[in-house]
């Protein structure tokens, strides 16, 4: 927990790590690989030193899985081997420095999930002297009467299409298949454990609870015939950090991803199941008192992305007590925070959590890292190291 009187030492706004829990959430969710290997997803870190921190506390993290084609060339050139981008990708300048970063070695892997995109990335390969490997994205949503369960993402659900995409795929040589993923959004992504949401909750749970086998049939499905077909697959990868519990339990997959769990932002209180250590504050300066139970903030406007509610603003957290206004909200350049009890003065600070992980970072230059109540270290967002992806 970031103490209060702790803070008052830094400038404001500023962006805090409890180094502590998030050393805790590494341990917390390495234990929950069931013997398969977990890939860190980028966008729910967005700081360099933070993933190298967690890729280097235990064996079983391997790889990370990024978000854009110039973050993967700018994580390779910061050392970080196994990339593999997420979400298909047309940009043909960045795809083409790829193309060239794998023939010398590197090991980035494209996403795809059309022939479209296969026959753009085999046209690259002619004009860079280089290869790309794949990886195809097949969609893990679940559908009950009409209505759909999950995220509206690849095209690819039966192993009838994936199996004719990899055919295509093997028509090309400068294109090799590593793997498949499927991200089971309605599991990993969907909290169960709302406030005052109890029929939502219920509905949420059981529709979960019979997403979870069909998932793992249509996983198992392809699978195996793929390897029917003769492809020798690197990979499978399922998951995040919601559903670690559930996908870790399938033969099928090799290998997990995980990254909203590292720092546990709002959303993870929100989960029936499981339950980290907030890791990532942010902290503001009372720089107005416009009535005596009012304390308008510096900053604060960090809202979520997603699907629009009050769950994806930002909440503050301490002094404990402190509601944000129904009619203002949290402010493009100013937060004004309620307190019932609490005699704040100007000058002061109140912290908060954002209701996502990686987000919050693009607002911020530099993390401050606390361990023991102090501060031990500084890291560069990615804003901070000039670079924005997304």
């Amino acid at each position: 927990m970031v103490l209060y009187e702790l803070s008052k030492e830094l400038s404001y706004p500023a962006l805090l790590l409890d180094l502590d829990a998030l050393d805790q959430n590494c341990r917390r969710i390495a234990e929950k690989a069931n013997g398969k290997t977990i890939r860190i997803a980028t966008k729910s870190i967005r700081s360099i030193p933070v993933l190298k921190r967690i890729l280097q506390s235990n064996p079983v993290y391997k790889g990370v899985m990024c978000y854009s084609p110039y973050e993967a060339i700018f994580l390779a050139e910061q050392g970080i081997e196994d990339i593999l981008i997420g979400y298909p990708c047309w940009d043909s300048k960045p795809l083409s420095k790829i193309a060239e970063l794998n023939g010398k070695g590197h090991q980035i892997t494209c996403m795809v999930d059309s022939f479209e995109q296969i026959k753009h990335l085999n046209a690259i390969t002619k004009e860079a002297n280089g290869f790309f490997y794949l990886c195809i994205d097949i969609d893990m949503s679940t559908t009950f009467g009409n209505l759909h369960f999950g995220v509206r993402r690849s095209p690819l659900k039966t192993e009838e299409g994936v199996i004719q995409l990899v055919r295509i795929i093997q028509e090309y040589p400068s294109l090799k298949l590593l793997g498949i993923m499927g991200y089971e959004a309605q599991i990993a992504g969907v909290g169960d454990h709302l406030p005052s949401q109890r029929l939502k909750n219920m509905a949420v749970a059981f529709m979960k609870k019979k997403s979870i086998d069909k998932i793992k049939r249509r996983r198992e499905r392809i699978v195996q015939s793929l390897k029917s077909e003769g492809v020798q697959l690197v990979f499978v990868n399922g998951g995040g950090t919601g559903s670690l519990e559930t996908t870790s339990k399938e033969e099928a997959v090799t290998e997990l991803t995980a990254g909203s769990g590292f720092y546990a932002p709002l959303l993870f209180d929100y989960y029936r199941n499981f339950r980290f250590t907030p890791a990532l504050y942010f902290a503001l300066p009372v720089v107005r008192k416009p009535t005596p139970n009012i304390y308008t903030c510096l900053g604060g406007g960090y809202v979520s992305s997603g699907v629009h509610g009050q769950d994806k603003v930002p909440l503050p957290i301490y002094p404990p007590g402190g509601k944000l206004l129904s009619f203002e909200g949290a402010g493009e350049v100013q937060t004004p925070v309620y307190y019932e009890k609490e005699t704040l003065e100007i000058g002061d600070v109140i912290i908060f959590r954002a209701a996502k992980a990686g987000e919050i970072c693009e607002r911020f230059n530099e993390i401050i890292c606390l361990a023991n109540q102090q501060i031990v270290d500084r890291f560069l967002t990615y804003r901070g190291e000039g670079k924005c992806f997304l």
